[in-house]
C-alpha cells in the first residue's frame, strides 16, 4: 500500500535530479575503474562519485546492530545499485531537517538510513544488466521488491513514482557487481515512516466518526454506528484504534444472516440492537493508537469486554482473526484521526456472541436433529418404542444435554443382549420397556446445555435416570463412562439445538440396572467361559489333569479373580521345562500333579471379583496358592510372579457369574514351583569342578591345603580370576625342573607359597562383573596385594610381573560370586621375591 509523499515537493526534485543526472552520465563514467580484484566496499571507496554511499554505510554502521561494510566486504555474491553523490544530495534536499548524512544522528535515524541502504542490495546473485528482464522483480535485503524497466535504458523502480536510471552498469568486483544509479531508491517502509507525521497533522482535526462519515465506502459502518448509539463514544477523546469494515463487508454479513436481514434496519429488537453494539465494539481497541507499523502477532483486547482479536502474520502483512474461522484482510491502513486511527478491512469481525446468534437462527430442537440424522434413526425408534413421552420432553424448551448413540451403537447393544433381541421391538414386556426408558433417560442431562468445552476430565454428571456418567477428556477427545466402566467415545461433539446440545457417541450407555439385566442374561461361570474359549483349552486341560477338584471349585459361587494363561503361554512353559514335558499329560506323577496344582492355584484370587479398574500399580494380591502376585499398571495391566518376567493382561475384565477372568500371555510361577523346577546354582568351587579347563585350579586349591576349597564354597561374595590349565602349565614350566606338577608343591613352605598365589586371584566382598571394571582400577586381593585392570581392546589383569593376563571368558556367575577365566597365573610381589 503506497502513500502520497508530502515532504518538500519530493517528486519535483526527483524529476529535476533525473534530468540533471541523465545529462551528466558521460562525465561520470570516466571516474570508475572496473577492478575485479576489489570488493564492493573497496570499489566504492576507490570511486569519488560514490563517496556519499561509503559515508552512508559508515554512518549506518554506527548502530550496534548494523554491519553493512563487513557484509558487503564478504563473499557475496551481491548485486548493488549504487547511488551517486548527487543522488544523495538530492535525497537530503528533499528531507526536512537533513542537510547532510551527519544529521542521521540518533539510533532511530541511522536505522532508517540502514533500511534505505539495504533496499539497494540483492543478495545471492551478481546480476549483470544483461541478466535483467522487463518487469522483473528483485527481492532486496531490506525485504521489499525493486522492479526492472528496460524501456530506453535500464531503470530500477522503487516505491515512489520516479525510477532510478542505471548510469553505469556492470562494474565488476571480487564479490559481485555494481550498477551506478542516479537516484537513491526508497522502499515503502521509509515512505510510510516519513509520511507519518504529515498525515497525522492533516487528519488530526477530524475524529473517527467524521472520517467514517466522509468515506463513501464506509457508509454502512456509519449507519451501524448511528443505529447502535456509538457516535458520541467514538467521537470522544479516545484514543481508539478502529478496524473499519467496508460496505461490501456489511453486505456479506447480511447475506449470511439470511432472508430476515436485508439491511441494518432489520436489527430492530432489543436483542438485535445489543448484538449490533457488541459487533461494533468488537472492532474497537480502546486506549491505544495502533498504527500499521505497531501491529505485531498476538491477541489484543477490544472495547467488547472479555473479547479479543487475533493479529495474525500472513506473508509480509497481517490479517485479523475473530471468533469465526475466516480472517479479515486489512485493505487500508493508518487513516489518522484526532482521537485515534482506523484501518479498513474486508470483513465484519464477529465476536462469539454474534457467532452464537447466527447459529441460533438455524437451530432445530433435539428430536428434529435426531430425525434429520440418518445415523440416529434407531435412537428415534427407541424413543417411540419406550412410549414414555420422551419425544415430547426432548422437543420442549430444555435446555438438555443428550448423548446420542449411533445406529451401530444400538446394533452392538442388541448383539450383546443375545438372540432374543434382534430389534427394538423385542422390548415388549413391561419390564423390558421400563429398562429401555431407564437406558434412554441415562443419556439425558436436564437443565443445562453442556458443550464439550464445559466438560472436564473426571467430571460426574447426573442424568434424568438418576444415575451418573463420568466424563473423560484427554488427547483423544471426550469420552463418557457408564456403569459398565467402559467409555463411549464422542464421535461428533457440540451439535447445537434450539433447546440444548447433542453429542453423538459410539456406544449405548448402560445404567446399573441395565448392566445387571445384561449380566443376568449372559454370564457364565469361570469354567464355562474357559471351556468356550478356544485359546484357553490348555488351561481347561490343566485343571482336569491336576485332578484336585479345581474344576468344581471354579464352577462354584465364588467370587474369584482368575488370571487365565492362553494356550501359547502353556506351550511356552512346556518348552521351558524341557524334553520331559511334551504336553500337560506328562504331569502324571503325584509330585508333578501337586506341582501343577501349585501353579494353577497361583492364578486364582478367592473372595473377590477384581476388575482391572479395581487394580492399582504396585498392588500385591494374595492367591489361593498362598503366595502373592504384584500388579503393574502402565499402558495396560501386568501381573508379576516370582520370576523376572511379568505376564501382560491381553484381555481384561471377562465377567463371569462367579467372578472375573483376565486373560494373560504367560503362565505365572510361584516361588514354590521355581524351587521345584530350578536346580540350585553351583558355588565357585562347584563351578570350577564342572569346567574341564579349570581342573588344575581345583587341584591347586586342594594341594595348597589351606582351607581355600571351604572358603570359596562359602557365602561370599567373591570375584575370582581363574587361571586355565594352560596358565598353570606355563607357570610350572617357568619354575623349572623341580616343579613338574602341582603335586611338587609338597613342603609346608611350598604349600604356603601356593596359597599366596591362589589368594592373589581372589577378591572378597564383591562379585564384580567385567562391565563394572574400570581402566587402571586397583583391586585389593585376599593375599593383600593389588592387581591392576587394563581395558585396551579387552580386559587384562596386571600382576607384579607387569605381564598382563587376558580375561578370556568373563562373567561366569556362581551362587556366591563371579568367575573370570584368565590365560596366566597372577604372581604377587611377595611370591616373586621368594622365588628369586
Amino acid at each position: 500500500m503506497k502513500h502520497v509523499m508530502k515532504w518538500k515537493s519530493f517528486f519535483a526534485l526527483m524529476l529535476i535530479a533525473f534530468v540533471a543526472f541523465s545529462c551528466s552520465n558521460e562525465d561520470d563514467d570516466q571516474d570508475f575503474a572496473q577492478q575485479t580484484s576489489s570488493n564492493i566496499v573497496e570499489t566504492a571507496q576507490e570511486t569519488d562519485a560514490l563517496s556519499s554511499l561509503v559515508a552512508a554505510l559508515l554512518k549506518a554502521d554506527e548502530n550496534d546492530d548494523s554491519d553493512l561494510v563487513t557484509t558487503l566486504s564478504g563473499d557475496g555474491p551481491f548485486t548493488v545499485f549504487a547511488p551517486t553523490n548527487e543522488a544523495f544530495t538530492t535525497l537530503l534536499a528533499s528531507l526536512d531537517g537533513f542537510d547532510s548524512l551527519e544529521d542521521f544522528d540518533t539510533p532511530e535515524k541511522r536505522t532508517l538510513l540502514a533500511t534505505i541502504l539495504q533496499y539497494h542490495v540483492i543478495a545471492g546473485v551478481a546480476a549483470a544488466s544483461t541478466d535483467l528482464s522487463e518487469g522483473q522483480e528483485l527481492m532486496t535485503v531490506q525485504g521489499e521488491m525493486l522492479t526492472v524497466s528496460l524501456d530506453g535504458g535500464v531503470f530500477i523502480g522503487d516505491a515512489t513514482a520516479i525510477d532510478a536510471e542505471v548510469s553505469l552498469p556492470d562494474v565488476s568486483t571480487s564479490n559481485g557487481i555494481v550498477h551506478v544509479i542516479n537516484k537513491v531508491l526508497l522502499p515503502q517502509a521509509i515512505i510510510d515512516a516519513l509520511n507519518g507525521s504529515d498525515d497525522e497533522t492533516e487528519e488530526e482535526s477530524k475524529n473517527l466518526v467524521e472520517i467514517v462519515v466522509e468515506t463513501e465506502a464506509l457508509s454502512l459502518l456509519e449507519a451501524a454506528v448511528i443505529k447502535a448509539g456509538l457516535v458520541e463514544t467514538l467521537s470522544s477523546d479516545g484514543p481508539f484504534t478502529v478496524f473499519a469494515p467496508t460496505d461490501d463487508a456489511f453486505v456479506a454479513l447480511l447475506e449470511v444472516l439470511g432472508d430476515d436481514y436485508n439491511s441494518l434496519d432489520d436489527f430492530d429488537t432489543e436483542e438485535e440492537l445489543a448484538l449490533l453494539t457488541d459487533i461494533l465494539l468488537y472492532h474497537v481497541v480502546a486506549g491505544a493508537t495502533v498504527k500499521e507499523a505497531d501491529l505485531a502477532e498476538g491477541t489484543v483486547g477490544t472495547a467488547l469486554a472479555d473479547n479479543t482479536l487475533h493479529i495474525i502474520a500472513e506473508g509480509e502483512t497481517f490479517v485479523i482473526g475473530d471468533a469465526s474461522d475466516t480472517n479479515a484482510n486489512i485493505t487500508g491502513t493508518d487513516i489518522m484521526a484526532s482521537n485515534g486511527v482506523a484501518h479498513t478491512i474486508d470483513k465484519v469481525l464477529l465476536p462469539q456472541s454474534a457467532i452464537d446468534f447466527v447459529a441460533s437462527l438455524q437451530l432445530k430442537n433435539i428430536v428434529e436433529i435426531a430425525i434429520a440424522t440418518d445415523d440416529l434413526s434407531l435412537l428415534v425408534d427407541a424413543l417411540i418404542a419406550a412410549n414414555a413421552g420422551l419425544v415430547e420432553t426432548l422437543s420442549g424448551e430444555g435446555p438438555f444435554t443428550v448423548f446420542a448413540p449411533t445406529n451401530q451403537a444400538f446394533v452392538d447393544l442388541l448383539g450383546v443382549l443375545g438372540d432374543d433381541y434382534t430389534g427394538l421391538s423385542d422390548f415388549d414386556t413391561q419390564e423390558e420397556i421400563d429398562l429401555l426408558v431407564s437406558i434412554l433417560t441415562y443419556h439425558v442431562v436436564a437443565g443445562t446445555a453442556a458443550f464439550s468445552t464445559d466438560l472436564s476430565d473426571g467430571q460426574m454428571i447426573a442424568t434424568i435416570n438418576g444415575g451418573s456418567v463420568t466424563i473423560g477428556v484427554n488427547g483423544n477427545g471426550v469420552s463418557v463412562t457408564d456403569a459398565t466402566g467402559e467409555a463411549a467415545h464422542v464421535d461428533l461433539a457440540d451439535v447445537e439445538a434450539s433447546n440444548g446440545v447433542v453429542h453423538v457417541i459410539d456406544k449405548v450407555l448402560l445404567p446399573q440396572e441395565a448392566v445387571d439385566f445384561v449380566a443376568q442374561l449372559q454370564l457364565k461361570t469361570i469354567v464355562e467361559i474357559a471351556v468356550e474359549t478356544n485359546d484357553l483349552s490348555l488351561l481347561v486341560d490343566a485343571l482336569v489333569q491336576a485332578d484336585a477338584g479345581l474344576v468344581e471349585a471354579l464352577s462354584g459361587e465364588g467370587p474369584f479373580t482368575v488370571f487365565a494363561p492362553t494356550n501359547h503361554a502353556f506351550v511356552d512353559l512346556l518348552e521351558a521345562l524341557g524334553d520331559d514335558y511334551h504336553d500337560l499329560s506328562d504331569f502324571d506323577s503325584d509330585e508333578e500333579k501337586a506341582l501343577l496344582v501349585e501353579i494353577l492355584t497361583y492364578h486364582v484370587v478367592a473372595g473377590v471379583a477384581a476388575f482391572s479398574t479395581d487394580l492399582m500399580d504396585g498392588q500385591q494380591v494374595g492367591t489361593l496358592q498362598g503366595e502373592q502376585v504384584t500388579i503393574g499398571i502402565n499402558g495396560g495391566v501386568s501381573v508379576q510372579d516370582a520370576t523376572d518376567v511379568a505376564a501382560h493382561v491381553d484381555l481384561a475384565d471377562v465377567a463371569a457369574s462367579n467372578g472375573v477372568v483376565h486373560v494373560i500371555d504367560k503362565v505365572l510361577l510361584p516361588q514354590a514351583a521355581l524351587d521345584a523346577l530350578t536346580p540350585a546354582q553351583p558355588n565357585i568351587v562347584e563351578l570350577a569342578q564342572t569346567v574341564d579347563d579349570l581342573s588344575l585350579l581345583v587341584e591347586a586349591l586342594i594341594q595348597a591345603d589351606a582351607g581355600l576349597v571351604e572358603v570359596l564354597s562359602g557365602d561370599g561374595p567373591f570375584t575370582v580370576f581363574a587361571p586355565t590349565n594352560k596358565a598353570f602349565e606355563n607357570l610350572l614350566h617357568a619354575l623349572g625342573n623341580s616343579y613338574n606338577s602341582l603335586a611338587d608343591f609338597d613342603t609346608p613352605a611350598e604349600k604356603e607359597l601356593l596359597a599366596k598365589i591362589l589368594t592373589y586371584h581372589v577378591v572378597a566382598g564383591a562379585a564384580v562383573s567385567s562391565g563394572e571394571l574400570t581402566d587402571h582400577q586397583q583391586i585389593q586381593t585376599v593375599q593383600g596385594e593389588t592387581v591392576t585392570v587394563n581395558l585396551n581392546h579387552g580386559v587384562f589383569i596386571r600382576d607384579k610381573t607387569h605381564f598382563d593376563a587376558e580375561v578370556i571368558a568373563a562373567d561366569n556367575v556362581a551362587s556366591n560370586g563371579i568367575v573370570h577365566l584368565i590365560d596366566k597365573v597372577l604372581l604377587p610381589q611377595e611370591v616373586i621375591d621368594q622365588l628369586h
